[in-house]
C-alpha cells in the first residue's frame, strides 16, 4: 500500500501553529484488496467533517501498521506484550496520548468525540491495547487537564503525553466495585504539622497497573469522604500485585496494586481533600463516551470479519451469504452496528457542543448523563451479541483461535462489566428520568 506522512497544523489557544506529523493512506488503497469496509459510507451518513474523516483515516493506517493481525493474535496468546512501552512511544509521536489536553503540555486540544473516533480505531485493530489506551488517555491524562492544578499538570502531562508515562486510574478493590464508597484504602495525615499523607490498602481490576508510572488514585480520607491522588510507581512502599489472567483484554496488561505506608505528599492531592466524588463525578460521562468507541470498534471488525467470510466461504456450490437466513443475520448485525454508531455519534456531537458553549467549568455531571450511560450500555452489550453473531457465521472456524472473532467477542464482554456493569447504567439511566418527574 502506499502512504505518504502528512502534517496537520493544529491552532493553538495561542494562536501559534502545532504541528504534528501523522500516518495517512491514500483510501482507495485500504479497500483495494476488493473486500468492502463497511465504514467509508458511515462517515457521510453520520455528518462527520472532513477533519474528522481525516483523522480516523490517519488513526486507522497507524493502528493497520502497528498492529498486524499476527502481532494481535499472539498477544492475545501470550497475555502480555513485551514490546507495549516501545508502541506506547510511537502513540505519544502521533499525538494520540494527549488528543483532549492543552496544547501547552503537548495536546491536540481536540473534542471527545475525536477521542472516541481513535479509540474506535484502535479498537477494531486490538481491543485490548485500545482498552490500554483508553485508561490512560482518560480515565488519567483528562482527568489531571480537568481537575488538576498548573503544578501537577506541567509535572505530569508533558510526560504522560509524550509515551514516556503510562497512567492508569485506581478507583475499584477486590471488596468494592460498583460501590466506592465502601473502600478501604486509606490515606491519613499522621499529624496536623505534616506535609503529606499515609497510604494503606490495596487496588484490585486496575488496567495498565503492572505498567503505571502515574496512578491516579481514590482513597478514604474520612468516614465520607474520598480523596484524589497522584501516586508515582517510586514511592516507597507501592507494588504492583497479581496480575491478572483474563478472559479477554489479554493485551491490556491488569493488576492489584499494593499500598503499605506510601507516603504521598500533599502536593500530589487532585482538587480538594474529601473531593473525590465531585473529581470522579466531572470526568465520569466523558469516560463512558470515549469508552463507548471500544464496543463500537469491536463490532466494526466483528462485521467485516464476518460479511467478507460470508461471500467467501461456499456450501452448496455458493456463498453461504447468499441464504436468505444468514442475509438476514448479516442484516441484523448491519443494523445493530449502524444504529448504535448514530447514538453513539450524536450524543458525542451534542456533549462537545455543551461543553464548548459553557463558559465557566461545569458543576458536576452534564445534561447528557443518561445518555452517555445509555449509548455504554447499549453498545457494550450489542458489541458482544454481534461479535457472538459472527462466531455463528464462521461456525466450527469461528470456535477455534485461528480467525480473530471469538477473540472480540472475549473482548467485547468487558464492556459490559469494566466501567460500570449494565446493571448500574440502567439504575442510572433510570434515576435519571425519575428525576425529570420530580
Amino acid at each position: 500500500m502506499n502512504s505518504m506522512r502528512l502534517f496537520i497544523q493544529l491552532r493553538t489557544k495561542s494562536s501559534l501553529l502545532f504541528q504534528r506529523t501523522l500516518y495517512t493512506e491514500n483510501i482507495q488503497d485500504l479497500v483495494s484488496s476488493g473486500k468492502p469496509s463497511i465504514v467509508w459510507n458511515a462517515d457521510a451518513l453520520h455528518g462527520l467533517s472532513k477533519e474528522q474523516v481525516e483523522f480516523r483515516q490517519n488513526v486507522r493506517a497507524f493502528a493497520e501498521k502497528e498492529l498486524p493481525e499476527e502481532l494481535v493474535t499472539k498477544i492475545d496468546a501470550d497475555g502480555h506484550w513485551s514490546d507495549f512501552r516501545n508502541f506506547w512511544k510511537k502513540m505519544g509521536e502521533m499525538g494520540l496520548l494527549g488528543i483532549t489536553a492543552s496544547a501547552e503540555y503537548g495536546g491536540l486540544e481536540m473534542t471527545y468525540f475525536d477521542h472516541l473516533i481513535a479509540m474506535e480505531e484502535l479498537s477494531r485493530r486490538a481491543g485490548g491495547i485500545a482498552l490500554s489506551y483508553g485508561a490512560h488517555s482518560n480515565l488519567c491524562v483528562n482527568q489531571i487537564t480537568l481537575n488538576g492544578n498548573e503544578e501537577q499538570k506541567n509535572r505530569f502531562l508533558p510526560k504522560l503525553i509524550d509515551g514516556s508515562f503510562v497512567g492508569s486510574l485506581a478507583m475499584s478493590e477486590a471488596g468494592s466495585g460498583s460501590d466506592v464508597t465502601s473502600m478501604k484504602t486509606k490515606a491519613v495525615k499522621p499529624n496536623a504539622n505534616a506535609d503529606y499523607y499515609v497510604l494503606n490498602g490495596s487496588k484490585f481490576w486496575i488496567t495498565n497497573g503492572p505498567e503505571a508510572d502515574v496512578v491516579f488514585l481514590y482513597a478514604k480520607t474520612s468516614d465520607k469522604g474520598i480523596t484524589a491522588f497522584l501516586i508515582e510507581k517510586d514511592m516507597e512502599g507501592f507494588s504492583v500485585g497479581q496480575v491478572l489472567d483474563k478472559l479477554g483484554m489479554r493485551g491490556s496488561p491488569t493488576s492489584e496494586l499494593l499500598l503499605e505506608d506510601v507516603k504521598v505528599p500533599e502536593k500530589n492531592v487532585v482538587g480538594k481533600l474529601d473531593g473525590g466524588v465531585y473529581v470522579l463525578m466531572s470526568g465520569l460521562d466523558m469516560e463512558r463516551l470515549v469508552l463507548s468507541g471500544g464496543p463500537l470498534g469491536l463490532m466494526q471488525a466483528a462485521c467485516e470479519y464476518a460479511f467478507n467470510y460470508a461471500h467467501e466461504r461456499n456450501q452448496f456450490g455458493k456463498p453461504i451469504g447468499s441464504f436468505q437466513l444468514l442475509q438476514g443475520k448479516l442484516a441484523d448485525m448491519y443494523t445493530k452496528l449502524s444504529s448504535s454508531r448514530a447514538y453513539l455519534y450524536n450524543t458525542a456531537r451534542a456533549l462537545d457542543q455543551y461543553k464548548s458553549s459553557v463558559k465557566t467549568k461545569p458543576s458536576g455531571t452534564s445534561p447528557f448523563t443518561k445518555d452517555c450511560a445509555a449509548v455504554i450500555l447499549l453498545l457494550a452489550e450489542t458489541a458482544t451479541q454481534i461479535g457472538l453473531d459472527a462466531i455463528q457465521i464462521l461456525g466450527g472456524n469461528g470456535y477455534t483461535n485461528d480467525y480473530p472473532v471469538g477473540r472480540i467477542m472475549r473482548d467485547a464482554k468487558l464492556y459490559e462489566i469494566g466501567a460500570g456493569t449494565s446493571e448500574i447504567r440502567r439504575w442510572l439511566i433510570g434515576r435519571e428520568l425519575n428525576k425529570e418527574y420530580k
